[in-house]
């Protein structure tokens, strides 16, 4: 078995993340913040452990501000439902995630207005597309770092520091980058990070957080939480509704100091070195159209294209019960960057290795598709 689907979830992940995981649900077992004897302090130090490691990755100078999830779409959904209200502007692309696009769309249906940027490519946004777009009643600019359909790393840096000068919070998905490449939310000007533990960070599924700076203060999505009466609770507690998944946050604990270790500069090399021999191998296969960037270092690690006269899906199936290779096909819940490639509804191919990928597993691939696209 070949698995090239780490753009969906990391598979294998690091033998500690199983292990730390397990040591949570054997060893600790208490409720984090909910009682005073030792099993529940255990268990606070867990969560804490886990909020200082995920700062250290992102340089986060205040761990409080870290606020764990269950995944990026609920991190999204806290963000924009919890900043924006009727007659609020926020600027997106026309490319984002579906937890951005019906995010905004059922806001928009409450009187938030919505302007979605295209650049002069499909998969790339420029500072001043998004300059643009702004208004005087502009709240908000939310933007995918790397889009999971082309790849194509945006320029955030030059984003945050346009909006920094204007005064206007700069929110970014980082599902696809968090782990995978370089982030930091003080250089970058960040003001708010949603991200999944599940993907490049090698957490458990289940997990994810938000990273939203000092002076942005959300209300609670789903009322509950710890305390007593009617106290107002503040983040991280306000954004942490009731039991926390101790064993998964743990888990991602581990994923991320797996990758302080290792080090994000040492697992990007690795896989922009698999994404190179995926492209120039695909770029020698008759009839494959490979979507955004042609090059590397411009795209996180995911590759998607399609074959003339071939459809996704049915490659996909062929690649799995054929060869045992395993790839996601599709509009991989983004439709809107399917219609700005053309590539709306039938959608693409999407491969994409991980740091445990092997260039013997490319090399498989890529006589594999060449295989289906003779046949």
């Amino acid at each position: 078995m070949i698995y090239l689907d780490n753009a969906a979830t990391s598979y294998p992940k690091p033998e500690c993340v199983y292990a730390g995981v397990e040591d949570v649900l054997r060893k600790v077992g208490g409720n984090p913040g909910r009682s005073g004897h030792r099993l529940s302090v255990e268990a606070a130090r867990v969560i804490f452990r886990a909020r200082e490691s995920v700062a250290k990755l992102l340089n986060v100078r205040d761990s409080s501000r870290v606020v764990f999830t269950k995944n990026a779409t609920e991190a999204i959904n806290v963000a924009l439902k919890g900043l924006l209200g009727p007659g609020d502007h926020v600027v997106t692309t026309a490319f984002e995630h579906n937890s951005v696009v019906r995010t905004l769309r059922r806001l928009e249906a409450g009187g938030v207005k919505v302007t979605k940027v295209r650049g002069r490519r499909p998969d790339l946004i420029e500072p001043r597309d998004i300059e643009k777009a702004l208004t005087g009643k502009t709240r908000l600019v939310a933007i995918v770092h790397a889009s999971n359909v082309f790849g194509t790393i945006e320029p955030v840096s030059e984003i945050g520091a346009l909006l920094r000068k204007k005064g206007i919070p700069f929110m970014v998905d980082g599902a696809q980058s968090v782990g995978s490449i370089p982030v930091d939310v003080e250089g970058m000007d960040i003001g708010i990070l949603a991200a999944t533990g599940h993907k490049s960070l090698f957490g458990p599924q289940g997990t994810g957080f938000l990273y939203i700076k000092e002076g942005l203060e959300p209300p609670a999505l789903i009322d509950g939480g710890t305390g007593e009466g009617d106290d107002v609770l503040e983040i991280p507690d306000r954004l942490e509704t009731g039991t926390m998944n101790t064993p998964g946050v743990g888990g991602l604990a581990v994923g991320v100091e797996f990758i302080l270790k290792e080090g994000v500069s040492k697992i990007r090399e690795h896989e922009k070195a698999l994404i190179k021999e995926l492209m120039d191998g695909l770029g020698g296969i008759r009839g494959a159209v490979i979507l955004g960037p042609p090059e590397p270092e411009s795209r996180v690690s995911l590759v998607s294209f399609n074959m003339e006269g071939k459809s996704a899906v049915d490659v996909g199936v062929r690649l799995d019960r054929e060869f045992s290779i395993m790839v996601r096909c599709g509009t991989h819940c983004a439709p809107d960057a399917h219609v700005s490639a053309g590539t709306y509804p039938h959608g693409a191919i999407r491969v994409s290795p991980g740091y445990f990928n092997t260039h013997e597993d490319i090399s498989a691939f890529l006589k594999a598709v060449s295989k289906i696209a003779k046949g």
